[in-house]
């Protein structure tokens, strides 16, 4: 998918300061004690820094005799005093605000990332993983700095260009004057390069996240690209995202260095021009060396302190602009969530589930209704089986009862209670899934099983695995249970990651039990067993199976068919042959293939 990112800028609102930061100000709060443990340190350290310059005009005027030898050795013992206090000040000041700023950042990937555990699928279907990922790590590491080093340099700078800005005041008031008619000059292209670098910086930050997007949508799946032989026009994009991301870079680099290069050249020749200056006063006799000095070296505390605070200032819309996206993130809200007063489920929950009159079209696809009135019933123990071609809506009823979407029309219940007046905890809760394309995580076999049950013992586990007929092909791997899985289960076999997912929703042990094609990638030795298995457990429980292979499911207790999102038809097998031509049509292909 290709960016345009000057539509992308003219979409988002318009912003020239800093409040995108301040929504991070709650997590910095919790930290107090820190904050204040490394302002009084930076206090300490700025002191000790602008005390130099009085000793070294005393010593300066004072002159080196041998008289004033005494004197001398008095001055250079408090500056190593005030050396080792300016030593320790910066140690603290240091490892408390990094620590502040890689805790807060944490803080914000946690928040970010239970906020991205809420969002609804619908939500992920206009949004891809890779963007969002990005946004979680490249964004969350920008603003870091924001709370750490660059913080860190910010207020360092300010208290000293505040403290070196009063003591040139203190040390000359006529040389101040001087000085002040730069600062205006200093001050205008920390404004106008301020708002360039923030733009540039969004759009770095965005193409980032693109080639990021592109980069894992493409490695998760290697085998499809190199089945098709797409690996060089794989690349070829990649490099074109990556040289998006670069010149974006580039333009917002060279934005800072000429906003660096200004402040470094107007701050140090303003120096220049008070040095020239002052040495006038003092070839005159209107002015001391060493009060020249003094004057000199809190200029040059000031124009190095300025000069510091216009790259941080970089850095702050920097962390500016990955605060927007990331608040983009935090200000988007679930379409489905826990209402209000949520009803309770009735205990021990029984399982009976109802669709009435269900009509619902995807968020993201509003002109195709996928489902039209559609009703049936599955009452408690009965397994039903739903059956029509490709594109039935068979899989949707699956989402609409976990109510991961809403209908447009019409209810769904269980146990007499409509789902969307459930906690979204105790309805998904009661409601184990087997999908068409398990989801294996990187892992242990053992660990994969438990994420049904987090709390179940090895026994459990084991138990669940022998009933899915897992244990046949554990026995085999070196560490058994124990033995770690690739991403996404690579290293199984798609029969093999299905008896996983059987297993895992066997060990949930809930009231209803839904089987997406369970056993669809399974060999027919393997069916026969996770067949038998599933018989077993679908007894005492609410079944709702979605088959294409009708061999599956004639035992079914009833048998809904499905077709453009209609039911067309509802009863046993027997019944279904003798009187829906599309059912009949679908068992006569089906069994004279398998005859």
């Amino acid at each position: 998918m290709t960016v345009d990112y000057a539509i992308e800028a003219k979409r988002r609102p318009r912003s020239n300061d800093l409040r995108p930061l301040a929504r991070l100000l709650p997590f910095l709060s919790q930290y107090r004690l820190q904050v204040v443990i490394a302002l009084l340190a930076l206090l300490v350290a700025a002191a000790a820094t602008l005390v130099v310059p009085i000793a070294v005009r005393r010593v300066l005027d004072h002159g080196f005799s041998a008289a004033d030898s005494e004197l001398v050795n008095q001055y250079f013992g408090m500056m190593l005093a005030v050396v080792a206090m300016l030593a320790l000040g910066s140690a603290v000041r240091f490892y408390f605000v990094m620590w502040i700023g890689e805790r807060v950042v944490a803080d914000v990937r946690d928040h970010l990332f239970r906020h991205l555990t809420l969002l609804s699928p619908s939500f992920y279907e206009q949004q891809r993983t890779g963007e969002v990922i990005s946004r979680l790590t490249a964004d969350t590491t920008q603003i870091k700095a924001a709370f750490s080093s660059t913080a860190s340099i910010a207020l360092r700078n300010l208290v000293m260009l505040t403290g070196a800005l009063i003591m040139m005041v203190y040390t000359s008031p006529q040389l101040s004057g001087l000085a002040a008619l730069a600062i205006p000059g200093i001050v205008l292209p920390l404004v106008i390069f301020g708002r360039r670098v923030r733009s540039l910086s969004r759009r770095a930050q965005d193409t980032l996240a693109n080639s990021a997007a592109f980069a894992q949508e493409r490695l998760s799946a290697i085998a499809t690209v190199q089945a098709n032989v797409q690996e060089q026009n794989t690349v070829s994009a990649f490099s074109a995202a990556t040289t998006s991301a670069f010149r974006a870079a580039a333009k917002r680099g060279l934005a800072r260095a000429l906003l660096t290069f200004c402040i470094i050249f107007l701050a140090t020749g303003s120096i220049v021009g008070l040095l020239w200056y002052g040495a006038q006063g003092v070839i005159a006799g209107t002015i001391s060396g060493g009060t020249l000095s003094q004057f000199i070296l809190y200029a040059v505390f000031a124009a190095s302190s300025l000069g510091q605070l216009s790259e941080v200032w970089g850095e702050v819309q920097l962390a500016a602009g990955a605060s927007e996206r990331i608040a983009e993130l935090l200000e988007q809200k679930p379409s489905i969530e826990d209402p209000a007063a949520p009803w309770p489920l009735p205990k021990p929950a029984k399982g009976q589930v109802s669709f009435s009159k269900v009509s619902f079209h995807y968020p993201s696809r509003p002109d195709i209704e996928v489902l039209h009135k559609v009703s049936f019933e599955a009452r408690p123990g009965e397994v039903v089986a739903v059956v029509g071609p490709s594109g039935a809506g068979k899989s949707t009823l699956f989402g609409l009862l976990q109510r991961f979407y809403e209908p447009q029309d019409g209810s769904v219940t269980l146990d007499g209670v409509e789902v969307r007046s459930l906690a979204l905890k105790d309805l998904r809760g009661a409601i184990a899934i087997v999908p068409q394309d398990p989801v294996i995580f990187s892992g242990s076999i053992a660990d994969n099983i438990r994420f049904g049950k987090p709390d179940a013992s090895d026994a459990e586990v084991k138990e669940a695995a022998r009933a899915a007929r897992v244990d046949h092909f554990v026995r085999d791997l070196p560490k058994g249970y124990e033995t770690a899985l690739g991403e996404r289960g690579v290293t199984l076999s798609g029969g093999q990651r299905q008896r996983v997912a059987i297993a895992r929703a066997i060990l949930r042990d809930a009231p209803v039990l839904l089987l997406d094609e369970a056993t669809s990638a399974l060999d027919a030795e393997s069916e026969a067993m996770v067949q038998e298995a599933l018989e077993h457990v679908s007894k005492g429980r609410t079944t709702i199976v979605i088959a294409h292979r009708l061999a599956t499911v004639r035992n079914a207790d009833r048998i809904v068919v499905l077709d453009k999102g209609r039911r067309v038809a509802e009863g046993t097998h027997a019944e279904l042959i003798k009187k829906s031509p599309l059912y009949a049509k679908l068992a006569k292909l089906q069994f004279s293939i398998a005859a």
